[in-house]
């Protein structure tokens, strides 16, 4: 019988060809023993394997996620020369060359760096503020009542900003249970300054 032998499927979490159950070989094995097809422990040299051998060569749309260590924040993690690094900027710098200054930012268009995604098509350098930018329009960055130190609400604070000079600082600090120097910060423009700008912006 001839004939092209169909593909194998790429397995759910690194793209390697499927053995079972949708995952190659070596994530099935670690399914069988450890109940999860990524647990037990990691052998040296994996990660930079899968960089290579599969990471390299991923042409896909969808996100590529990382499977090994992660930063607290999601990011995947690598060691490179005995360092650790992000594995979304080692494999930036392999596929769009070295960064155009240190400061530069390996930048995710599909906004899932969080999530660990390390898929080259979704990976450009660009300045921190355009990263900043991308983070806002993606609904990713920690700021205003994301932050995990927020005290305050978006509606409190538009509250705030309308009652500049109608009401004192000191009371809007006790109704708003929080400190004079915020109500400053917001007031001049330092806290929540995106938002100011917008408030200013209705009004004209």
């Amino acid at each position: 019988m001839t004939g092209n032998i169909p593909a194998k499927a790429p397995c759910r979490i690194c793209g390697k060809p499927q053995y079972a159950k949708s995952l190659c070989g070596p994530h099935y094995t670690r399914l069988l023993r450890h109940g999860d097809p990524l647990g037990g422990g990691t052998s040296p040299g994996e990660p930079m394997r899968f960089v290579h051998e599969v990471v390299l060569h991923y042409t896909g749309e969808d996100c590529l996620s990382w499977p090994f260590g992660k930063h607290p924040k999601g990011y995947g993690q690598i060691c490179v020369d005995s360092k650790i690094v992000y594995a979304h900027r080692y494999v930036c710098e392999l596929v769009r060359g070295a960064p155009p200054t240190s400061e530069h930012d390996a930048a995710h268009s599909c906004g899932k760096g969080h999530e660990g995604c390390v898929a080259p098509g979704h990976l450009v350098w660009k300045t921190r503020a355009e990263n900043e930018a991308d983070k806002l329009s993606h609904g990713t960055h920690s700021r205003g009542e994301r932050h995990v130190g927020a005290k305050l609400t978006e509606a409190a604070v538009r509250e705030i900003i309308n009652l500049k000079g109608l009401e004192s600082q000191s009371k809007l600090a006790k109704r708003f249970k929080v400190s004079e120097s915020l109500i400053y910060a917001v007031h001049a423009g330092r806290a929540w300054a995106w938002l100011t700008e917008k408030v200013e912006g209705d009004a004209r």
